[in-house]
């Protein structure tokens, strides 16, 4: 077992947040606009964009998600792993929006 290790991914690939509270919303949808992720919706069926997300995940706002940074230096949700594929966000249905 490697203790630097949370199921296939490293265990510092994601920034450290706080513990989703009891109350915590889940991402059921994710929001794109084309190719690109610019929101989710969450089990309540509101939506938010993807950096009021980042801001709710960090404050343990919601569950089953860690923040991550890209190469860019900009934050992004990622799903933590659990063994469980079908709630990963990119496997989550997709809500299109159009300009």
């Amino acid at each position: 077992m490697n203790d630097n290790m949370i199921g296939n991914l490293p265990q510092n690939i994601n920034k450290e947040s706080n513990s989703p509270k009891s109350d915590a919303h889940e991402i059921t949808k994710v929001v794109k606009h084309g190719s690109r992720i610019v929101g989710y919706e969450l089990e309540n069926g509101h939506q938010v964009d993807k950096f009021a997300a980042v801001e709710m995940a960090k404050n343990g706002d919601i569950k089953g998600v860690g923040v991550s940074v890209s190469s860019k230096g900009e934050e992004y949700l990622r799903s933590l792993p659990d063994d469980n594929e079908s709630n990963n966000l990119r496997n989550l249905p997709t809500v299109k929006i159009q300009s």
